[in-house]
């Protein structure tokens, strides 16, 4: 006997195929991805409005992918903005995600990692990687394979003493996969000494014990020690809070107070697990306010190398050196 397809509609979206498991691993079905969004659409919409969006999505039987250009059978009702991609030399769509209806639509459409930008663009106006205006930098801690939850943690307190000392707040969240993204809301910035001031804060982080914390592109350079990324600025993306995870047991990005990191373990945030939500955003509750950024801060990181374009010409090098 054939399958009958699950269909059901919410806020005017038509839901397909809801009993099918999300992904393998998942431990969850696509109606409970649709659930969580619904539930959660509050406060992960404040991370998402007017925001470029990056979606991982994920279909069954094929790998996850990244989509960024909306496509063209999208409904009328999902806004979007045009970006031009000095990479790509074309004008990508990004979507807007900015009500609960475009949520449930991108649910159904198995988006289940949400990324917007780190800034707001310029609206009325031809938009660029360069325009619109940081609203945060953010140190992704990303741990080596086979270290525990505990080491990212020790780093997470590391950048924490680095921020305050330059007169910086921040906040933390787990990324929903093994590491934590420490989070600095910021003014008056543009992307440039957003990017630097970052270069800055990482290395002032890995400073502080260069025996668990490194700024290293190239992994065959960190030596089992935890990378304090620092390229999420400006137009890059970031899997914002509440976001779910393409990881076993769909796992979320989650805020934690600084007292309670050492107590909590990522694979305690799960599309089921943190429902339901505090009466009050639980992200918005420890975010600081934005604040000016040092300008010792940003002078310090023009000084630093950009990691991606290190990295490329250190690779390009040890492959002419080995092929020689």
């Amino acid at each position: 006997m054939a399958s009958v397809k699950q269909t059901e509609t919410r806020q005017g979206v038509e839901l397909t195929n809801l009993d099918q498991p999300l992904f393998g691993g998942a431990e969850a079905s696509k109606r409970d991805l649709i659930d969580y969004l619904e539930a959660v659409a509050d406060p992960l919409l404040a991370e998402l409005r007017d925001r470029p969006l990056s979606v991982l999505r994920v279909r069954p039987g094929q790998r996850p992918f990244m989509q960024k250009n909306l496509p063209d059978y999208s409904p009328d009702y999902v806004r979007w903005t045009p970006v031009w991609s000095a990479a790509g030399h074309r004008e990508i769509r990004y979507p807007l995600c900015n009500d609960v209806r475009t949520l449930l639509w991108f649910g159904n459409q198995r988006a289940v990692e949400f990324h917007p930008t780190l800034m707001l663009p310029r609206f009325g106006e031809q938009t660029d990687v360069l325009g619109g205006t940081v609203t945060h930098l953010v140190l992704d801690l990303d741990p080596p394979e086979g270290s525990g939850f505990d080491e990212v943690v020790a780093v997470a307190q590391l950048a924490r003493t680095a921020l305050d000392a330059a007169g910086l707040a921040s906040a933390v969240k787990t990324s929903g996969s093994k590491g934590l993204h420490v989070v600095v809301p910021v003014r008056d910035i543009a992307l440039p000494d957003a990017a630097a001031a970052t270069r800055a804060l990482a290395a002032r982080t890995a400073a502080l014990d260069e025996k668990i914390a490194t700024t290293a592109y190239l992994k065959a350079d960190r030596g089992g020690r935890v990378f304090v990324d620092s390229t999420r600025a400006g137009g890059g993306s970031l899997a914002c809070a509440f976001s779910p995870r393409i990881r076993p047991g769909t796992p979320v990005s989650y805020p934690v107070p600084w007292s309670d990191l050492n107590a909590v373990s990522p694979r305690d945030f799960t599309i089921r697990s943190v429902l339901p939500l505090p009466k009050d955003d639980p992200w918005r509750a420890l975010l600081p306010s934005p604040q000016p950024v040092p300008a010792d801060v940003i002078a310090e990181g023009h000084e630093i190398p950009i990691a991606r374009v290190v990295a490329m010409h250190e690779g390009k090098r040890r492959k002419r050196a080995t092929e020689s």
